[in-house]
């Protein structure tokens, strides 16, 4: 049987198990390889000319 002082023990232990594991997936999720899934367009004609006017439009 175990007493309540052993189950807080053991319920402090999952805590910062799942405290370690939370900030372990964050990790590799930011410093991990990338997952998106973007199409190779490569480079894009430009279709247009710069305003050369007097005044800037908005």
């Amino acid at each position: 049987m175990i007493d309540k002082k052993g189950v807080t023990i053991m319920n402090i232990f999952q805590s910062i198990e799942k405290a370690v594991v939370y900030i372990s997936e964050a990790i590799s999720r930011i410093f991990g390889p990338s997952d998106d899934m973007y199409p190779m367009t490569g480079v894009n004609p430009f279709e247009g000319d710069p305003y050369r006017g007097p005044n800037w439009a908005e």
